[in-house]
């Protein structure tokens, strides 16, 4: 920002109420013009570098003429996810209540990596994760009054990734490290690429990731029967299952596989089993769609997306496990500068060990609709009359 004078001074408090009103207009006129953009960008690949100087600025410019940049420049290289005519890839619905959220965690900017360096961040996340699994009627397992607990993850992605890393060491604290190489992981050939990109990150073998194949016969869903011959033909020779991937809304058909049949079949062979239901598990707190997570107290873990159909900005993905000790054992350090009496004692949850990185940011816009109320509870409850 130009201080005056030409020279960079920080922005007082005044500024940043004069300036904010200028973005919160900027916003609001891009939401009340978004349907007269073109859905999809017609820019061509590398138009950007024409229209930016090729070095930083050395000067500081007014928030308008960057506003300015962004309308003719940014703007036309957008795809506009959250236009009503926007039909593609998958729903990321956001909402006014979850900018606002949005405002309110980049002020704070806290990093709640553990329980010391922000008690609320975490106390609020464990409370309304267990608000949206009884909002799910997930299992009481699932819950942190349990052994379990949910903790929200940037993506779908992210959480199969932690899960599989548990159960990989789970499994090798039992047979040994020696036998990676025999571990095996499960999935139709409807799962998503996520599960693939897990395996890779967790040095499961390429051919030990089986894609089990689906067709018309059971609309797509994975067949028990596939899978218990699958299983039984690895363990003839030698190989180790050990996680099962099940999907409630694949993402090329919607399909919904059964989970309870799965369930069965992982648990009479010791293996994890994982339910991805990232792109239709918000539907399922509607009564009349709750069926579809039929079976789900059987798994070991769940995750769906609250960043679609949930008005959450994006990125928001819930994860539940049933035995919290499971990510924590695969997952933690304790290096001398993170350690603190309340960890020390096992009297808090520090979610640096249910994830893939240290850091974590403050997130405050999980959603959920009222009738008359947007009720944005992350991290912080807070209710907005429509």
């Amino acid at each position: 920002m130009d201080g005056g004078g030409g020279g960079l001074k920080p922005m007082d408090s005044e500024q940043l109420r004069e300036y904010g009103h200028q973005m919160v207009d900027f916003v609001a006129d891009y939401y009340k013009n978004i349907e007269n953009y073109p859905v999809l960008s017609q820019v061509e690949p590398g138009y950007l570098v024409k229209l930016l100087p090729d070095a930083a600025p050395n000067q500081p410019e007014s928030l308008q003429r960057v506003l300015d940049d962004v309308q003719s420049k940014i703007l036309p290289g957008v795809t506009h996810w959250q236009s009503p005519n926007f039909y593609a890839y998958y729903p990321a619905n956001s909402s006014v209540a979850g900018f606002l959220g949005e405002i309110l965690s980049a002020g704070i900017n806290m990093v709640g990596f553990s329980w010391i360096t922000s008690p609320a961040a975490t106390e609020l996340e464990m409370i309304v994760l267990d608000w949206l699994g009884k909002l799910l009627k997930l299992p009481q397992e699932f819950l942190s009054s349990g052994h379990g607990g949910g903790v929200i993850q940037g993506s779908a992605s992210e959480a199969v990734l932690v899960v599989l890393l548990a159960a990989r060491d789970k499994t090798l604290r039992m047979v040994g490290k020696s036998a990676l190489g025999k571990l095996v992981v499960y999935g139709s050939d409807q799962t998503h690429s996520a599960l693939q990109k897990a395996c890779q990150i967790a040095g499961i073998h390429p051919e030990n990731c089986r894609l089990l194949k689906t067709d018309s016969s059971t609309d797509y869903a994975l067949s028990p029967e596939i899978v218990s011959e699958a299983i039984s033909h690895d363990i003839s020779i030698g190989l180790i299952p050990f996680f099962l991937c099940g999907t409630v809304g694949t993402t090329s058909s919607a399909t919904v596989d059964p989970l309870y049949s799965l369930a069965k079949i992982a648990k009479s062979n010791g293996m994890w089993f994982h339910v991805d239901a990232a792109y239709a598990g918000s539907a399922c707190i509607c009564p009349e769609y709750r069926k579809y997570l039929d079976g789900v107290e059987e798994a070991d873990s769940f995750n769906m997306n609250a960043h679609k159909w949930f008005l959450t900005n994006f990125d928001c993905s819930a994860l539940w496990v049933k035995d919290r000790n499971a990510l924590i054992q695969s997952l933690s350090t304790n290096p001398e500068f993170l350690k603190n009496k309340a960890s020390q004692a096992n009297l808090v949850v520090d979610y640096k060990d249910w994830q893939i990185p240290l850091g974590r940011r403050f997130r405050f816009s999980l959603y959920t609709l009222g009738s008359k109320k947007f009720m944005i509870p992350y991290k912080e409850w807070l209710v907005i009359e429509t």
